[in-house]
């Protein structure tokens, strides 16, 4: 029986276990050095201020619309084509969600949909108090676009960039928060790099920097400026605002430092990878993807999208056909609004076509750098057979 071949998993060498054991066997697990030197690590990488580690991007988005005063009255705008967190994160701050429909090429947010959206709701009344461009795949969205959007209507810019560390917008990294107030990552298993779980929230606004550190620690402060009474003495803190427990272990950013050192490396694989299929899968009744010629993808994930009017099977035959030849393909992603929870909200079939055109024909392939040439031949022959061409 053949080993199935997952859409995605980490790449664990022995120096990442070393660095862990390391941690292990030293004084701290949780708050100790290794998670500000992983921070720097992220933060010089991207050339930004600040770096905040946390237990998760979730955990980063939701303090990121905590930080921008995200509440209830506001509106929070997103892509459709992402994963729930990407939406989930103004519902917890009581805000209101909407999504704005996906160009056709790159599935990012289209900023010709966000611009048409924007004048209606000026004139309604209801502008969004913050906008979240997501980075499928690891390609940068039209973040020139997006922000002189935010000059002219006066919104706040957080680049969910889950998939595109390692990546680059018109050669600067992503994460420099040139176009935007806060970037975030994801430490994923499945994601460029890996903390097991894990997230970072950058930013180059040193008040949104500091309102984020006090959130991700239970609204604790240890800074004498920040107390609202003289210190009892060298052990006194103070809570002075409702905070979560989104703290990194040491033991996870020991893991992220030392992923940290092949970044480019797997970058590049995943490129190579990426222009492997692009070659051999030239013939095919799909699309493959298109980058646009101001990005460097993360290359996250490789999906192709089926060309239904070409072949004799549907899109979840072929899906299913893969599976059944251990291929571990996936979909990314579903219509976030056409999930139970946001149809209760309202949410109806339709809000956006091109999303939802885009999720009737898209599967992602196999796509991370242990994968071998033999494995990718592999996929390819599978998608050959379920696609029965």
């Amino acid at each position: 029986m053949t080993a199935t071949i997952p859409y995605g998993r980490q790449d664990i060498s022995d120096a990442d276990i070393q660095a862990v054991v390391e941690v292990l066997r030293s004084d701290y697990l949780t708050q100790g050095p290794a998670v500000p030197a992983f921070e720097k690590s992220i933060a010089d990488y991207c050339n930004t201020q600040y770096a905040l580690a946390v237990n998760s991007a979730t955990s980063a988005l939701h303090i990121a619309c905590l930080a921008l005063g995200v509440g209830p009255g506001d509106s929070v705008w997103t892509s459709p084509i992402t994963f729930v967190a990407s939406a989930n994160c103004a519902l917890y701050c009581g805000a209101r969600i909407d999504f704005v429909d996906i160009d056709p090429r790159s599935y990012n947010l289209s900023v010709e949909r966000l611009a048409e959206k924007l004048l209606q709701a000026e004139q309604a009344g209801l502008l969004p108090k913050v906008v979240i461009p997501v980075h499928l795949c690891g390609q940068p969205c039209d973040m020139a676009g997006i922000h002189a959007l935010a000059q002219r209507y006066g919104f706040k810019i957080i680049e969910d960039a889950s998939h595109a560390i390692g990546g680059q917008y018109r050669g600067h990294p992503i994460g420099n928060c040139n176009y935007s107030d806060i970037t975030v990552f994801s430490f994923h298993p499945v994601k460029i790099i890996t903390t097991g779980e894990g997230g970072m929230a950058l930013t180059n606004d040193a008040q949104l920097a500091k309102r984020m550190q006090l959130l991700r620690s239970h609204g604790i402060t240890r800074e004498a400026n920040e107390m609202t009474q003289a210190s009892d003495g060298p052990w006194y803190y103070q809570q002075i605002e409702l905070g979560f427990n989104y703290r990194m272990t040491d033991l996870q950013a020991a893991l992220g430092i030392s992923q940290m050192h092949r970044l480019d490396e797997f970058i590049a694989r995943r490129h190579a990878l990426a222009e492997r299929y692009d070659n051999k899968l030239a013939a095919f009744p799909i699309v493959t993807p298109w980058q646009h010629p101001d990005s460097y993808s993360g290359r996250h994930l490789y999906v192709i999208r089926l060309k239904t009017d070409l072949i004799t099977k549907s899109h979840r035959e072929v899906f299913e056909a893969l599976r059944a030849a251990d291929i571990g393909v996936n979909v990314h992603y579903i219509p976030v609004y056409r999930q139970p929870y946001y149809e209760n909200l309202g949410f109806k079939p339709g809000h956006c076509p091109e999303a939802e055109h885009y999720y009737s024909e898209a599967i992602s392939l196999p796509m991370y750098p242990a994968l071998t040439e033999a494995q990718q031949d592999r996929v390819i022959a599978a998608l050959q057979k379920a696609m029965a061409i």
